[in-house]
């Protein structure tokens, strides 16, 4: 039987709610939805959609790290947007954060996201 372990880091924001951080089951880590949040202050970024976008990255990136991976060894990402106007944005910064090849990827706009960010992104990562 597959033993479930939830992981944890202090360089991302700590949970908002009753989920973790990640969980690794295996070599597969199902990150949960990260939303620009400055880990030290828990407070969004920005305004501006290009530094939420960096945020979310650097947060996942810490996620994967403590995990023992790398955001390139994400296999899956999905992304929601408050709108997807920005969709050629999060291109360009996801291209700064990742190496080819790139992983599987989902975008969609959604109404809204929680503390009014206005992108959030899951990751599946394979180590």
């Amino acid at each position: 039987m597959n033993k479930k372990e939830s992981l944890s880091t202090l360089a991302a924001p700590e949970a908002i709610g009753p989920y973790s951080q990640a969980i690794k089951v295996d070599s597969m880590v199902f990150i949960s939805g990260q939303i620009p949040l400055d880990p030290s202050t828990m407070a969004i970024v920005g305004p501006d959609i290009d530094s939420q976008i960096s945020q979310v990255l650097r947060n996942l990136k810490a996620v994967c790290q403590n995990a023992g991976g790398e955001l390139d060894d994400v296999v899956k990402f999905t992304v929601y947007l408050t709108n997807l106007e920005h969709f050629t944005r999060v291109n360009t910064i996801m291209q700064e954060f990742l190496s080819e090849p790139y992983p599987a990827r989902a975008a969609v706009e959604v109404v809204a996201l929680p503390r009014g960010a206005q992108v959030e992104i899951d990751a599946i990562m394979v180590i």
